[in-house]
């Protein structure tokens, strides 16, 4: 086969659609990427690239064209919002004048925003390609929970884009089988929608290296760690209060390996709370280094704030953690806890609930290290039952080959 890829987000960039990329080619399919200049989470082109630099690229053996695109900027505001406007239409035009020959399927990466579908049915219109759209957010949903608009003016011509994009893709597939009910209030019948999880990429082995260059800044004592993104959605300001409950305890190390925009004022709250000889911010690293990061950890975390969409999303980290053989702790609600709990991987409280949280550190603290290594135990076993990475491949080559075929 050969399959278009269509995301606002590649390498350098860190999202699973590198892997997604990947795990095609390396399945014999040839694969073209259309995506834009990378600028993700800094909100500025990465170095190396601009509007006359590298539009032609490649990665591992796979060729990427890129659009031109404002930069996202500090991710609020009028910067971001002209970002999500006009990149569908750059890359639309690009993907027209770029692109050659015939795709026989169209794969679209939509972690935010969904006009990504856009370009996606203006290629399906060009090659005569059915479109495979994989939501990992849910609109207008995540417009409201992450960007605070609640304006209908904005909202509704939102969700006629949205029920459009829906109706004209293919086959939808969902990142958490949570989100069915919002995706059929659009009118979508069953029969096209498919479960499609997210899975842990193939560096992140369950054996991490014996000599780890980053060893000497993990702090001693009993580790708590967050990995991933550090914003507005992922609560940290529950975090540092559960961190403050258990200040009592200089033990309990919680240790974030990570970046975003909210960093810097986390790093101003663990000043003002006291939290300096319990709390470390590490920073970024590379995506081939986290299980290493993780097992010197004894506890994983994930957290969402309080919001209806995030009951139904399950944060990508956890599928990472889970192949790592880690026990899991979740502040959040819905769909990502009932995970965890159904695996046996780990303990759960609210969104927002930084007591439960901090109860919940103290009680695997003072666990013997047997169980909580079976909690470790029962999260690898779940994961390769339900998230592994060649069982979700093949299953997804094997959509395309039934869609292809009208079976």
């Amino acid at each position: 086969m050969k399959i278009l890829i269509i995301t606002q987000y590649f390498y350098p960039e860190n999202f699973k659609v590198n892997d997604f990329a990947v795990g095609m080619k390396e399945r014999g399919h040839e694969v073209v990427v259309l995506t834009g200049l990378p600028n993700y989470p800094q909100g500025r082109i990465y170095d190396g690239y601009g509007f006359f630099k590298r539009l032609e690229d490649e990665y591992e053996g796979i060729r990427v064209v890129r659009s031109w695109l404002l930069p996202r900027g500090n991710s609020s505001g009028w910067r971001l919002f002209i970002n999500y406007i006009s990149f569908p239409f750059l890359v639309s035009f690009r993907g027209l004048w770029k692109l050659r020959g015939k795709f026989d399927v169209i794969f679209v990466h939509e972690p935010s925003p969904i006009f990504i579908g856009i370009p996606a049915l203006i290629m399906k219109w060009r090659f005569r390609a059915p479109v495979f759209l994989w939501i990992l957010d849910l609109w207008p949903e995540s417009l409201t929970a992450a960007g605070n608009i609640n304006s209908s003016l904005l909202l509704k011509p939102v969700r006629w884009a949205v029920k459009f994009i829906y109706t004209y893709t293919d086959k939808l597939l969902m990142a958490s089988k949570a989100f069915r009910t919002s995706i059929r209030s659009f009118g979508i019948a069953d029969d096209k929608l498919e479960y499609f999880p997210n899975w842990a990429e193939g560096h992140l082995g369950y054996q991490a290296a014996a000599d780890f260059e980053y060893r000497h800044l993990l702090p001693d004592g009993f580790k708590v760690m967050f990995a991933g993104n550090i914003g507005e959605s992922q609560d940290f300001q529950s975090i540092l209060a559960a961190a403050e409950k258990l200040k009592s305890h200089p033990d309990i190390k919680w240790v974030v390996i990570g970046d975003g925009r909210k960093a810097e004022w986390v790093r101003q709250e663990i000043g003002r709370r006291g939290l300096e000889q319990t709390f470390f911010l590490l920073g970024r690293f590379p995506a081939e280094t986290m299980s290493s990061f993780f097992s010197h950890a004894d506890a994983m975390l994930v957290t969402l704030k309080k919001e209806p969409i995030f009951e139904l999303t399950v944060p990508a980290k956890l599928q990472a953690y889970m192949a790592c053989g880690k026990l899991v702790l979740t502040m959040l609600d819905g769909e990502g806890s009932r995970i965890v709990e159904e695996a046996g991987a780990g303990l759960v409280c609210a969104s927002g609930d930084f007591a439960g949280l901090a109860e919940n550190v103290l009680e695997i603290y003072h666990k013997p290290a047997r169980e909580r290594d079976e909690f470790g135990k029962n999260a690898l076993d779940y994961y390769r039952k339900v998230f592994d990475r060649d069982k979700l491949f093949d299953e997804i080559v094997g959509m395309f080959e039934k869609t292809i075929n009208g079976n």
